[in-house]
């Protein structure tokens, strides 16, 4: 059974490495909120622990992760999953920002990350790599 092997395009590949770096801001979360690493708010240093904040952002970490070899192999369903879960990590920075005391700066590597990944994955081309119409 052979099959011709799909042409990834250069900027599926970017996406995979962006997604990437989100996984790790997302790890960078997770040890905020477990209090290994600190907020840094101007040129102050809070640590917080909070264990529903550390297990949202490792949740979101291995998603990332899982999404990256995805988005790598081509699945037709990374696409949508994707575009669903940018969104879903746009809302919780949101969230964060609201309920734990976290200011933007602390969430703006993240958020601005997953708008470009969300504005990325809705352009004609990135559908057209991944066969969705």
């Amino acid at each position: 059974m052979t099959q011709q092997a799909k042409q990834r395009p250069f900027l599926v590949t970017l996406l995979a490495i962006l997604a990437g770096i989100v996984g790790v801001v997302a790890v960078i979360h997770t040890l905020q909120g477990l209090g290994i690493l600190p907020f840094f708010i101007g040129s102050f240093k809070v640590r917080n622990f909070d264990l529903w904040y550390a297990f949202t952002w490792g949740l979101m970490a291995w998603i990332y992760f899982w999404l990256v070899q995805m988005i790598w192999r081509m699945d037709k369903s990374a696409w949508l999953f994707m575009a669903v879960i940018t969104v879903f990590n746009i809302i919780l920075d949101f969230t964060a920002i609201l309920t734990s005391g976290v200011t933007f700066s602390d969430v703006s590597v993240s958020f601005i990350l997953n708008a470009l990944i969300l504005i990325y994955v809705m352009l004609p081309g990135t559908k057209r790599a991944f066969d969705v119409d």
